[in-house]
């Protein structure tokens, strides 16, 4: 079994590989962010991009001890025993560097695929306790919101940690109490304050042979040489964040609702030019963490007074080797 390893004496410094580049680019990456100091990197999981599994492990070949992991893959898409099977098969060819991010998935990508995302908080919970159960080598049999029979895994026992990716309020209180860390979907110091409280409400619940429990930001994070490459580059990811954001996340940040839903009437219309050209410089500082290096290690140090660390996400910025060092370099400083 391998072991499980507790976050480290500074704050876990995680990155976000997107696999809308050749698993061999993602590698790449991979090892570039193993060189400038990170911790760990997940590999986000969308039907429209390569497989995060595969991808996965084209970056353990490339790396030596950097912690892998899906960040985040959905239960309805694929079933929750293949999951824990897959991310088995990564932990196995790591050598025990595997971690298990898993969440409830987009609603409207999961609607493109005629799959409705019913009871998310048990369907989440019932997948990560049935892959724990299999990884520690069980025969399981599951009746909830789906179905195993006699299911086991073909592969040596291990331990592998799981991370729920996490917004909402409820998500968020089950994560603490049942899982060994959050990635909150999340990257201004507001919303990661109101989530710690949910946590802090999570954590009164937790058992104590759970362990210890990591929190991390899961950013979403734009830096380059210049204040306006890197805003730029975030108009993409920010309009599908304002697209869809709950009514209390918007009000928390006194988002115009006008221009949210210029935002999200085009993204439906599928005119994602336009969308993007609806995004505010207000939208910007809210849903995303976009500036120079100097710019970038302020709002991370002010984000980790509320979060044991910080996951680098999408879309990083205009040039991404350029940007996984100036995001090494502005965790540094925010961490050191």
């Amino acid at each position: 079994m391998t072991d499980y390893v507790s976050p480290p004496d500074r704050p876990t410094r995680a990155i976000e590989l997107t696999p809308e580049h050749p698993p061999e680019r993602i590698a790449t990456l991979a090892a570039r962010a193993e060189e400038e100091g990170f911790d760990a990197a997940f590999t986000s999981s969308h039907y429209f991009n390569r497989d995060p599994f595969v991808t996965l492990s084209r970056m353990a070949e490339a790396t030596d001890e950097l912690r892998l992991g899906p960040g985040v893959v959905n239960p309805y898409e694929s079933h929750p025993v293949s999951l824990a099977a897959r991310t088995a098969t990564i932990d196995e060819i790591s050598d025990g560097r595997a971690l298990f991010g898993i969440g409830a998935g987009d609603r409207s990508s999961l609607s493109n695929l005629g799959i409705e995302r019913d009871r998310p908080l048990r369907r989440v919970l019932e997948s990560f306790r049935l892959a724990r159960k299999l990884w520690a080598g069980e025969t399981v049999t599951h009746e909830g919101t789906f179905t195993a029979r006699d299911a086991s895994l073909n592969l040596p026992s291990r331990e592998i940690p799981v991370y729920v990716g996490a917004q909402g309020p409820h998500m968020l209180r089950m994560s603490a109490k049942h899982g060994d860390g959050v990635l909150v979907n999340a990257s201004h110091e507001r919303d990661l304050e109101w989530a710690a409280g949910q946590l802090e409400q999570g954590l009164t619940e937790r058992p104590d042979e759970r362990g210890p429990f990591e929190s991390l930001a899961f950013a979403s994070v734009s830096v380059a040489a210049t204040e306006d490459a890197a805003r730029e580059a975030a108009r993409p990811p920010v309009a599908f964040i304002v697209g869809g954001a709950a009514e209390p996340v918007l009000e928390r940040h006194d988002v115009d609702r006008e221009a949210a839903e210029s935002v999200s009437d085009a993204l439906e219309r599928g005119d994602l030019q336009e969308a993007f050209g609806h995004v505010t410089p207000a939208m910007i500082d809210s849903f995303c963490i976009a500036g120079t290096t100097e710019t970038v290690a302020d709002r991370f140090e002010a984000a980790l007074e509320h979060v044991d660390g910080i996951v680098v996400g999408s879309p990083l910025g205009p040039d991404l080797d350029e940007a996984v060092v100036r995001a090494g370099e502005a965790l540094e400083r925010a961490t050191d």
